[in-house]
């Protein structure tokens, strides 16, 4: 289930910096809305399985409403899930695997 979460928390952050890099501009600056329908479709999706996921991974691993906290937060935060991923998850995934 980590392994499904970090990939999800991966692809949700390069959704959102697609969303707020190209999609944007494109719809404000250059007046092109459609691009921005799709990526924001994938993008909601994205951020509600990574929110789901969070809940799981937080239960399974018996994290806190600290550590879910943390997660949550930095889904709203450009560039947040890379760093969840890279401070959290893929320590606990290394330890996972040398069991």
């Amino acid at each position: 289930m980590l392994k499904i979460f970090s990939l999800t928390a991966i692809l949700e952050g390069i959704s959102y910096l697609l969303l707020f890099g190209i999609g944007m501009p494109l719809k404000y600056m250059a007046q092109i809305p459609e691009p921005n329908i799709y990526i924001g479709y994938a993008h909601g999706f994205l951020f509600m399985a990574y929110v789901v996921l969070a809940i799981v991974v937080c239960i399974e691993k018996k994290w806190d409403l600290k550590m879910f906290a943390i997660l949550f937060i930095a889904s709203l935060v450009p560039f947040g899930t890379f760093y969840v991923d890279k401070k959290y998850l893929k320590p606990q995934m290394a330890i996972n695997s040398g069991q």
